[in-house]
């Protein structure tokens, strides 16, 4: 069962919300939309995934590389929420990570509808589920009850539901919030993160405090909770060391990734409060 509690201190957070919604969440805006506007603005370069119809051939003839003509145009922001229910989301010590996941989606849901914006959550794991997108409390509540009633199972399919079947979802510009433990190939992410590069794009990794810390010392018996398969260890502090250090590197690595479509990415172990998280995130979004 997930807190929501924590929705009504948010509202202490109003000078916070309202400068960064109407600096880069606002509804009624302009934006940098890759369609059919009235004013050329620039040119940016294709990446797969891009429409190949919009495609600059006179561009292409005269320095041998491909771009797609980027208009100015007025757009309501929609904002999606993709929340990672794969059993390995199931971990945790004072509670799962999926609980925690759901009420940090929650939040960005709750900051849409404070600006009157749509936003739309989804889930995935071995399949997508999505929820039309909507305005207002019932859409809120709705999501709520949703989240309450599902459980974390299954094996992830993160590139399939994220970098294929969800971008097909998102029809203009958006900002897409991703919730993860994150614990997968760079390649994938990579993939699926550089598909929404002409979005506003944030990042959450959410780990159990176990996995950021690895606060843990003798022989152990691992089972992988989406495999099932079983390793047996010994953890010590050289093991720690060297787990701690491959850790701090792939988080390194995601940002980077983040950070070269303009996106953010932030950590959040369960043993920090969620209102105390998502202040975190919002105030450095």
């Amino acid at each position: 069962m997930i807190d929501t509690s924590f929705l009504h201190h948010l509202d202490r957070m109003d000078l916070i919300i309202k400068r960064k919604v109407n600096s880069n969440f606002q509804g009624e805006r302009k934006s940098n939309e890759v369609g059919q506007g009235l004013v050329l603005q620039d040119y940016i370069q294709y990446t797969p995934g891009d429409d190949f119809r919009k495609i600059d051939w006179k561009v292409f003839a005269r320095t041998d590389k491909l771009f797609i003509k980027r208009f100015e145009e007025e757009r309501n922001l929609t904002v999606h929420i993709i929340i990672d229910f794969s059993a390995s989301m199931g971990f945790g010590k004072n509670i799962n990570q999926s609980d925690y996941a759901s009420q940090v989606g929650v939040g960005f849901a709750y900051m849409a509808l404070k600006n009157n914006e749509r936003f739309v959550l989804s889930t995935f794991a071995d399949r997508l589920e999505l929820f039309q997108p909507r305005r207002g409390r019932k859409q809120l509540a709705a999501i709520v009850e949703y989240l309450n009633a599902k459980k974390p199972s299954g094996v992830s399919n993160f590139s399939e539901s994220v970098a294929k079947y969800y971008k097909s979802q998102v029809k203009s510009r958006s900002l897409v919030v991703i919730v993860s433990d994150f614990l997968y190939g760079l390649d994938k992410i990579k993939e699926a993160i550089y598909r929404y590069h002409e979005h506003e794009v944030i990042l959450v990794q959410i780990l159990d405090e176990i996995e950021t810390d690895l606060n843990i010392d003798g022989d152990f018996k691992l089972t992988d909770s989406e495999t099932k398969s079983i390793m047996r260890t010994n953890v010590n502090p050289q093991l720690r060391k060297r787990y701690l250090e491959g850790m701090a590197d792939h988080q390194a690595r995601i940002g980077k990734i983040a950070e070269e479509i303009g996106g953010k990415f932030f950590t959040v172990s369960t043993k920090e409060q969620v209102f105390d998280a998502f202040y975190r995130i919002l105030s450095a979004s």
